[in-house]
């Protein structure tokens, strides 16, 4: 059944991810507490059993899982994946820990968003993904790391930037008290790049 919390116009999204769902489960918290104007429409899991499955079918939103060893063909993965999208009506699709790649289709330009675990262009690409990407930055000595919101199109990490919020590197960091420090910035970004768009498509 679609979002019962909804109310009134939303902007009608798609949360793609892969794990935990503590991303999907933040937008739910900023819909529900903090008035962010989305409507979640479907969430497409790319693996099955996962928590964030059980977040969104906690809070009725239709789930599905496209595993993408099932579509070895990308054009085939892409289809999986969109298809739904269109059969929803969605505006937005957010890549919220989503660890595939997949192709934009042409009707998805500019309405795919991904949050990245970095201040963009450093510390993206192939393979920068989670603790890879903290531990990179302890590695290199960067005193600020952050997050950014980005637009997804067939390259990594590559789409232009909508929002991006910092946060300083501490001495003693290891990857996880980094991570825990920029998650908690995402939480943030996230619902602004969303109002973002949602004012832009007013």
């Amino acid at each position: 059944m679609p979002n019962s919390k909804s109310t009134g116009v939303k902007l009608p999204i798609a949360v793609f991810l892969s794990g935990s769902g503590r991303t999907l489960a933040n937008l739910i918290r900023h819909r529900d507490e903090h008035g962010l104007p989305i409507e979640i429409r479907l969430v497409i899991s790319s693996r099955a059993n996962v928590r964030g499955i059980e977040i969104a079918q906690q809070d009725g939103i239709e789930t599905r899982c496209i595993r993408k060893r099932d579509y070895p063909d990308p054009i085939a993965h892409m289809r999986q994946m969109f298809d739904p999208c269109r059969d929803a009506e969605v505006k937005y699709v957010v890549m919220a820990g989503y660890m595939n790649h997949v192709l934009i289709p042409n009707d998805f330009e500019n309405r795919v968003i991904n949050i990245h675990p970095s201040l963009l262009p450093s510390f993206g690409g192939a393979g920068m993904y989670g603790h890879h990407v903290h531990e990179a930055a302890l590695k290199r000595g960067v005193k600020i790391s952050g997050c950014t919101v980005h637009f997804v199109d067939n390259e990594y990490d590559n789409g232009p930037i909508i929002v991006q919020r910092s946060c300083p590197v501490h001495p003693d960091d290891d990857a996880d008290t980094l991570a825990a420090r920029v998650f908690a910035q995402e939480c943030l970004a996230l619902p602004e790049a969303l109002r973002r768009l949602e004012h832009f498509d007013k």
